[in-house]
């Protein structure tokens, strides 16, 4: 207790305070100069607007390392707009096991059961902190999971637990995840995100990722349910190829597009794929290390193996509103931004970690903390 009376405020700031999960920090360097290449002012049918389309679609698909055979396409709505629509125009076929450990996991269980009113389900569920068991889900059936649960802090360890055999499709809402996280495309099916998470993109933009053997259920299943146009991927039987190849379904921001490049080009500077989740992996670390030296913190996420590198969700041993007080402080006090633990998750801070954090950031962070938690205490 003399030690916390006596705590000191810290000297040194992280240089950008800013540790939000969504929308999430710039690339380091950036200023609104990048934008000035955008196709302002220009249709994204032209032939500038496709050019600019189809070149986010293939630096991810070089960033991401997505095999050439699997579609991608930029959809409306955000990675909520994406994953929704796989699930309307593909759900139904096959019975559907749902895997859920947060909130929006959870939310895509009530649109499966509630809205769609599909009959044949499976809930695997776990509390915040925890993890279904993956390996109780059944390869005949429909798999919708989230790799990287936002809320909890908590991800799946790989991908090992899909069958190669499977004769269901899987339905991978990785928003968090992509970027930082390494996916196993042989696993995916449908892969869905939004580039405001990992790279620091702007919002209400998605991106959907298709196997061949998602394009299969497109084309061989028709859903006995009305599908509004934002939803619809397929005509007449077939793929509507131009949405994977630039042909959007609705008008996209062209400056959120050119956002998105700059992002995606940044990530050449930093090794890759490779070096994007290296920066991750180093800033979860310097958290690691803050919970090894201080007994009142620690992680909501009980295993290590699925310890989210991202969405990085820290418990403190004292009250919901200390915490909240701490969360204010740091606010004030100009350390951190928009590290409050999800309003549906137990008391915790939420501190985004992912690629554009730097490490020197989180690590200046820390005192802060500790002194907020004195403070308070």
């Amino acid at each position: 207790r003399l030690a916390r009376f006596f705590s000191t405020k810290p000297s040194v700031k992280p240089n950008c305070p800013e540790f939000s999960s969504g929308p999430c920090k710039k690339r380091p360097g950036w200023t609104p100069a990048v934008l000035e290449t955008a196709a302002l002012g220009r249709s994204h049918r032209s032939k500038l607007g496709k050019k600019k389309l189809q070149e986010a679609i293939d630096q991810t698909r070089e960033v991401l390392g997505v095999p050439s055979d699997y579609k991608i396409g930029i959809m409306p709505a955000s990675d909520t707009g994406a994953i929704e629509a796989a699930m309307w125009s593909m759900l139904g076929a096959k019975p559907v096991d749902v895997l859920h450990w947060e909130s929006f996991g959870k939310g895509w269980l009530t649109d499966v059961a509630k809205q769609l009113k599909l009959q044949d389900v499976n809930e695997l569920t776990a509390d915040y902190g925890d993890i279904p068991d993956l390996k109780a889900t059944n390869p005949d059936h429909d798999i919708i999971f989230t790799f990287n649960g936002t809320t909890s802090g908590v991800r799946v360890p790989d991908l090992d637990w899909i069958s190669d055999d499977r004769t269901g499709i899987t339905f991978n809402d990785a928003t968090s995840a992509v970027f930082a996280m390494d996916v196993d495309w042989s696993k995916a099916d449908v892969t869905t995100y939004s580039w405001q998470k990992v790279l620091g993109g702007e919002g209400a933009h998605g991106v959907m990722i298709l196997s061949p053997r998602a394009v299969e259920r497109l084309e061989t299943y028709t859903p006995d349910r009305p599908l509004p146009k934002i939803f619809r991927l397929t005509k007449g039987g077939k793929l509507i190829d131009g949405i994977f190849k630039g042909a959007t379904i609705n008008t996209p921001s062209m400056v959120c597009v050119e956002d998105y490049i700059d992002a995606l080009n940044w990530c050449g500077e930093v090794g890759g794929l490779k070096g994007l989740i290296a920066r991750s992996q180093a800033n979860l670390q310097v958290l690691d290390d803050f919970v090894t030296k201080n007994e009142w913190a620690g992680f909501l996420a009980k295993d290590p193996s699925t310890r989210s590198s991202t969405s990085v969700c820290l418990t403190l041993d004292t009250t919901p509103e200390k915490i909240k007080k701490i969360v204010s402080l740091l606010e004030e006090e100009g350390a951190a931004y928009d590290i409050g633990g999800y309003r549906d998750a137990p008391p915790s801070l939420r501190i985004w970690c992912g690629a554009t954090v730097e490490k020197e950031d989180v690590e200046a962070l820390c005192p802060w903390i500790e002194w907020a938690y004195n403070e308070v205490n």
